[in-house]
């Protein structure tokens, strides 16, 4: 092992001569590797994102609830006002608000458009209670509301919350599930085009073995030559990668569901792993491949 990656990075002319410079194994290397390492920069962009989409829905639906008031229009105000006094009364709720009519709006806005008049329909009051870390009692609060306030209804954004937070886990474990699958693709790819130069080689091999070349030798001239085109083709694939994540819309407040998809901060450089990740890749691969037909053309 240490003799191989000593002469993977010193290089031997005389046994380099073994490996095919050009050809379809060299082309099939350099294209998988590029190509593989281009998805794995989306893989890994995907599985950060949905990293962050989950702790985003978590920040914004936790310790927040909402409570809809529906009621005739002579008793809206006073049951609003029954309702902000039983929350200041409650435990375990920090603050308590009514929506007004411009913010209530904005929430309809993507659904109905910006001229919404919200004073002339019959839309919910909306009430914004924002609990403390300790939280309130969901039951009771109900049954408060209920006597006080007959129209209120509360909503504590469970059913809301958890789907979206599993939706998001689950994106995120499909974006790392994606990216072992394209680094178990690239290993096969690179050792059929390896098991394909040692083939077409045979004949020179045979030559070797008989002026007293050992396995090792040889091998390590595919090893070699077949971990540098796969590092070559991987950063190539990993630079056009960060280039295309960087060009696609950044997160918008507005809320298209995949906008943000991309890398922030320290995150641009976990895609220059991708490289020295594909060359270990390689390197195995190759070697694994090497010896097993070398073994067979005895």
């Amino acid at each position: 092992m240490a003799g191989d990656l000593i002469g993977l990075l010193k290089g031997e002319a005389q046994a380099d001569r073994v490996v095919p410079r050009s050809g379809q194994a060299a082309k099939l290397t350099l294209a998988v590797s590029g190509a593989m390492a281009f998805l794995a920069v989306f893989a890994l962009a995907l599985s950060l994102a949905s990293g962050r989409l989950a702790d985003r829905w978590a920040e914004a639906l936790a310790q927040s609830s909402t409570i809809r008031l529906s009621a005739p229009e002579a008793e809206i105000e006073a049951q609003t006002w029954a309702v902000l006094a039983v929350l200041q009364q409650t435990p375990g709720v920090d603050s308590a608000r009514a929506l007004s009519d411009d913010e209530q709006r904005a929430l309809l806005e993507p659904w109905f458009g910006p001229d919404l008049p919200v004073a002339d329909l019959p839309v919910p009051r909306l009430i914004e209670v924002i609990e403390t870390p300790e939280g309130y009692d969901a039951a009771g609060l109900r049954q408060r509301l209920a006597a006080e306030a007959p129209g209120a209804v509360l909503d504590d954004h469970t059913r809301w919350r958890a789907p979206l937070i599993a939706a998001a886990d689950r994106l995120r474990l499909l974006g790392l599930v994606s990216l072992m699958l394209i680094l178990a693709s690239t290993a096969a790819m690179i050792t059929l085009a390896a098991q394909a130069a040692l083939a077409s080689n045979e004949q020179v091999i045979r030559v070797m073995r008989l002026v007293g070349a050992r396995d090792t030798y040889i091998a390590r001239a595919f090893v070699r030559r077949f971990t540098r085109r796969a590092l070559t083709g991987a950063g190539m694939g990993a630079v056009l990668g960060m280039i295309a994540v960087a060009l696609l819309p950044s997160a918008a407040e507005e809320g298209a569901f995949l906008t943000g998809l991309g890398f922030q901060g320290a995150g641009w450089l976990l895609p220059l792993a991708i490289p020295p990740l594909a060359a270990v890749i390689a390197f195995w691969a190759t070697r694994i491949a090497a010896f097993r037909t070398l073994r067979g053309l005895r």
